[in-house]
């Protein structure tokens, strides 16, 4: 798959979750249920929880090693909401075509770094991270609002942290089931249970992701291990 196609499929999974989360028509600035939608502030909360995965309190846990595992979870959880307010971005101004989002995503600045190799994230780095996640908050949260901007800040946080574009779509993958298979079990209503067996979802997710890939699998795995988990 070329990397504009695995930018397309990214953007039609994430149009499918949203018209099945919120509604169709989301793009406007609600939900079905009559909810306004920011995705800017989606973002930086999602951010300020990015932030809590690394040791920077000078005064708690100060030696606590990064759980990097759990940043790139984080950093998809971001994605999925810039991939969102993109969506909604292009739909306002009269664009539905996957192919032509995807060809402008590709064309930022930072793009072709990010299909690369990743490396490995060092500890010595995190406050630097910091800094970046820091960014992206104040590119959401002020005047003058850029996509591009906003696309090249997190690529070049997500290289920092050990992602690429392809092992970013792996992780999102499996990421955009879970987010259905909560919404297939109540989350919006309150209803769902995130811890399985004293581990959040997401570590059962991390787990199943070792061996899957495939979206139906992936569902079919999570629906078995949470079914065990209620009897």
């Amino acid at each position: 798959m070329t990397q504009n196609k695995i930018i397309e499929k990214m953007l039609l999974l994430q149009q499918k979750l949203n018209d099945e989360t919120n509604g169709k028509d989301w793009e406007q600035g609600y939900t079905k249920e009559g909810k306004l939608i920011s995705f800017r502030r989606c973002i930086y909360m999602e951010c300020a929880e990015l932030i809590d995965s690394f040791a920077w309190k000078h005064w708690k846990s100060i030696t606590a090693p990064t759980n990097w595992d759990n940043v790139r979870i984080e950093l998809v959880d971001i994605w999925h909401f810039i991939l969102s307010l993109t969506l909604e971005e292009y739909k306002n101004k009269g664009i539905d075509d996957k192919a032509f989002i995807a060809e402008e995503l590709s064309s930022v600045s930072a793009f072709n770094d990010f299909c690369k190799e990743a490396g490995e994230p060092k500890e010595d780095d995190i406050y630097g991270i910091i800094n970046d996640i820091e960014l992206i908050i104040h590119k959401c949260s002020g005047f003058g609002f850029d996509m591009g901007e906003l696309l090249s800040a997190f690529f070049t946080l997500s290289m920092k942290c050990g992602l690429n574009l392809h092992s970013l779509y792996k992780a999102y993958i499996g990421k955009n089931v879970l987010n259905k298979f909560r919404q297939d079990h109540g989350y919006k209503e309150g209803k769902y249970q995130k811890i399985w067996d004293g581990k959040e979802d997401n570590e059962i997710l991390n787990e199943i992701l070792k061996a899957q890939l495939e979206f139906d699998t992936i569902y079919q795995e999570l629906e078995k291990l949470y079914t065990q988990l209620k009897r």
